[in-house]
């Protein structure tokens, strides 16, 4: 009889649950999103965010048992996000399942946020270890190959903004609202790719190392540009830039992805795959760009569902179930993190510090 795993995530501005079972079903998948609460910040405040966590967790969890038609003592087990992310709402999700998970006498699991996005195409295409991994998250960027549930080799990454850092970015110089990533890709459908040609930073190097930051700055120059030429953006002005923008991100992903394969293919998988996962991968133009990189190599292309690129619980459920078929949960110690790399063998990427390495 399959196990049924409830999820609980709360790293950043969504809040969700999801109950799956150990044979892929996804039963349910509940997101209670914050836009609204921060569209006036310009950007997520983390004190309004842990607060709203805290109020919907309960409501989120409730729900998502309601949509699966199951009670909460059906559940066999319970993952949470326990980093990494904005500490106050991960702290929310620890503290909600560990109450429901001794309320009930069930393993508890505590998943790294990261895991759940990278684990997600075994999840909706049961793909085999070990894989070629683009992850492209709203702050993180890497290039990974995933051999395990808990064992991850970073082949290259972002040195400074995420992909997702400078699509919310470019969408605040240009005055389109939040979700960055969506608004940016709406208006380059009708823009000219060609008419701005921005830098594509390190494509130069040989390494599958990334950068996003200049690119966002070269958009805002040309943007300052364009307003003190005409006075402001025409639609068309923005549009274009939009287009250029996405093309430049898309050809530094793809890049660097095909740098990588070789690396990969190397320890001569048994089925050669490369996958995508993180809200950028919802992205239709990027997913473009990698499966014609795919098949340009000879390998396959797996993109989660949208629905599951973007910030969910059932990918924790499922990293959860991933990590209880290879270790006692009750030997590994849940603390909340506010950082948590996936690989940590290599020097960081990005910062240290007190929190220690992002990535």
């Amino acid at each position: 009889m399959a196990r049924l795993f409830l999820g609980i995530e709360s790293s950043c501005d969504d809040t969700a649950a999801a109950i799956v079972s150990d044979d892929r079903r996804i039963l349910s998948s509940v997101v209670a999103n914050q836009a609204s609460l921060h569209m006036a910040f310009g950007g997520i405040v983390p004190e309004i965010a842990a607060r709203a966590h805290a109020e919907m967790l309960d409501i989120t969890v409730e729900a998502a048992l309601n949509e699966a038609g199951i009670c909460v003592s059906d559940v066999d087990a319970v993952a949470v996000t326990a980093g990494p992310g904005l500490i106050g709402g991960v702290l929310s999700g620890v503290m909600c399942a560990r109450g429901i998970a001794t309320g009930l006498g069930k393993p508890l699991l505590g998943v790294n946020h990261l895991a759940g996005h990278a684990l997600t195409p075994r999840l909706t295409d049961d793909v085999a270890f070990p894989y070629l991994l683009l992850l492209v998250s709203g702050g993180h960027c890497q290039l990974l190959i995933v051999s395990g549930p808990d064992d991850f080799q970073r082949l290259g990454g972002t040195l400074d903004d995420s992909p997702g850092e400078a699509f919310d970015k470019t969408a605040r110089a240009l005055g389109l609202p939040g979700p960055g990533g969506p608004a940016v890709e709406g208006e380059a459908a009708s823009g000219d790719p060609e008419r701005f040609r921005f830098p594509r930073p390190l494509l130069d190097r040989s390494d599958c190392n990334m950068s996003f930051s200049g690119l966002k700055t070269a958009l805002i120059r040309a943007r300052d540009a364009l307003v003190s030429e005409s006075g402001g953006l025409s639609t068309t002005d923005r549009a274009d830039l939009c287009a250029g923008f996405q093309a430049a991100v898309t050809e530094i992903l793809t890049e660097k992805t095909a740098r990588a394969i070789e690396t990969y293919l190397s320890l001569n998988p048994r089925t050669a795959i490369i996958a995508v996962a993180g809200g950028v991968a919802a992205n239709a133009e990027v997913r473009a760009g990698l499966d014609a990189v795919a098949e340009r190599n000879g390998v396959g292309f797996v993109a989660p569902p949208a629905a599951l690129c973007t910030d969910n619980a059932a990918m924790i459920s499922w990293a959860g179930i991933e990590l209880d078929r290879i270790a006692n949960p009750g030997l590994v110690p849940l603390v909340a993190r506010p950082r948590w790399p996936l690989d940590t063998s290599q020097p960081a990427l990005l910062g240290s510090g007190g929190k220690g390495a992002k990535a």
